[in-house]
């Protein structure tokens, strides 16, 4: 479905619902939803975002998963057996995430560490470098495993942390299949497989 520019500008701070199986193995997060996702009701939505083929070419997932018009059944299910969530650092929409200021990307930072010490993920990835560096006060950070998990709020865990590139078509000098690449290696941390 194609929305109508109107329909995207009404979007603007609108929320996607987080996608959070359980067992939560591997949560992938992003800077912020689209206006597109959030017309969709769908992470990553805007078609040309190279995030499900990249699940797909790191063997996440059997099949690349088309989210334009909100999870189709199957790939939901796809995500939901291999225990994989998504959500966002900051969850209002926007344009780009380039609007998003550092105090709205460190308060969202906040409600993240929150969120995982509550859901116990046994692997975080942030999707773009320099949104992380912003929001997590990290100037020197930089793509892979950090060497600080976030410990649990019970004290029965951590979850391990990788910055990931963004799969956004803005990041050029990413192709689908080293994004794969990237995104296959937090996925083996995390015991993830596709599902048969």
């Amino acid at each position: 479905m194609r929305f109508t520019r109107e329909q995207l500008q009404a979007c603007y701070g609108a929320t996607v619902p987080d996608l959070l199986p359980s067992p939560l193995r591997l949560l992938f997060v992003g800077i912020n939803p689209s206006l597109t996702s959030a017309a969709a009701g769908a992470h990553f939505a805007t078609r040309g975002n190279r995030f499900y083929p990249a699940l797909a070419a790191a063997g996440i997932v059997p099949g690349i998963i088309d989210a334009s018009d909100g999870y189709p059944p199957e790939g939901l299910a796809w995500l939901r057996a291999a225990g994989v969530g998504v959500t966002n650092i900051v969850p209002g929409a926007s344009a780009r995430a380039d609007e998003l200021g550092r105090e709205q990307l460190r308060a969202g930072a906040a409600g993240l560490i929150a969120k995982i010490t509550r859901l116990h993920p046994g692997v975080v990835a942030i999707l773009g470098v320099t949104a992380y560096r912003s929001a997590f006060a990290s100037p020197g950070a930089v793509m892979g495993e950090q060497p600080e998990p976030i410990v649990w709020d019970d004290g029965s865990g951590s979850s391990r942390v990788f910055v990931l590139p963004n799969p956004s078509g803005l990041n050029a000098h990413e192709t689908v299949a080293s994004l794969g690449r990237a995104y296959a290696g937090a996925a083996r941390a995390a015991g993830v497989s596709a599902p048969p």
